[in-house]
């Protein structure tokens, strides 16, 4: 099998957002995705991207993707992180996820960012050990926090 990692285009956005929906599925929420084709190529190809993603091909075809953004670190300065990597489960465990893994982490030095910073679930135990045995630290005492939109127009309108 040959595997090519590369930057994405907006023409592989379909299956960059059928590989969103596969972790989705994985990450046992598989009705939580309400983006669509036309968000995702509006929102990495427009005049100010909000997001850059990296796409693995297998034979020729798109089986996993890495999408990232920078963020800004009030300690460290610019960073990266990464919002996704996901690898179609038939080719799970075949390397198209540490290729993913190592271009974004060799994007990031390249930039110059002084971090990469993720989230994992603390059940999906083999990334976390692939994460631990790659050198990163995953934190036990940092938390989460979201607030979905229903949350922020109850909030907004408290504090209008």
């Amino acid at each position: 099998m040959k595997i090519e990692v590369r930057k994405a285009v907006k023409e592989d956005m379909p299956a960059v957002l059928r590989l969103i929906n596969e972790l989705a599925k994985f990450e046992n929420e598989p009705d939580a995705v309400e983006l669509t084709v036309k968000d995702l190529e509006n929102d990495g190809f427009g005049d100010r991207p909000l997001f850059e993603c990296f796409v693995a091909e297998a034979d020729g075809k798109i089986e996993g993707m890495a999408l990232f953004y920078y963020r800004y670190s009030t300690w460290k300065g610019k960073t990266v992180h990464l919002e996704d990597l996901v690898v179609s489960e038939a080719f799970r465990g075949k390397g198209l996820g540490g290729a993913l893994y190592a271009a974004v982490i060799n994007y990031a030095k390249e930039q110059g960012c002084k971090r990469t910073e993720w989230v994992v679930l603390d059940w999906n135990t083999n990334a976390v050990e692939f994460y631990k045995n790659s050198g990163a630290t995953v934190f036990k005492e940092w938390r989460t926090v979201q607030m979905d939109e229903a949350a922020m127009e109850a909030f907004c309108a408290k504090t209008r």
